[in-house]
């Protein structure tokens, strides 16, 4: 079950990875983040595929997009300078309780 999660979460950071890269290609148009976002993305998804053996669909999705979202949004304010609203601060926020509580269900095998 652990490397499940360990699954998981490399998946997640290869996806974060990805979203990057993908912000960076330009609209497909620059050769090399284009190339590094769909090898990235095509690795990501085998990860997926490999931690939903033992990972709940619903949890895993929740917990992917999740911390996903938490990451692109780190990696948008610091790397690319993007400013957010206090609504959007406190949607984020959500996001986390939401995602720690699928995490912490997803423990648990029904």
């Amino acid at each position: 079950m652990m490397t499940a999660w360990l699954y998981l979460f490399a998946a997640i950071l290869l996806e974060v990875g990805a979203t990057t890269l993908l912000n960076m290609s330009e609209g497909f148009r620059r050769l090399l983040p284009t190339s590094g976002s769909l090898i990235l993305y095509g690795t990501a998804f085998f990860c997926l595929s490999r931690a939903l053996r033992d990972i709940p669909l619903g949890i895993a999705y929740a917990v992917w997009c999740g911390f996903g979202i938490v990451c692109i949004v780190a990696i948008g304010l610091i790397v690319f300078r993007q400013n957010l609203s206090f609504t959007a601060y406190l949607g984020i926020a959500l996001i986390i309780i939401g995602t720690v509580l699928a995490s912490m269900a997803g423990a648990v095998r029904h």
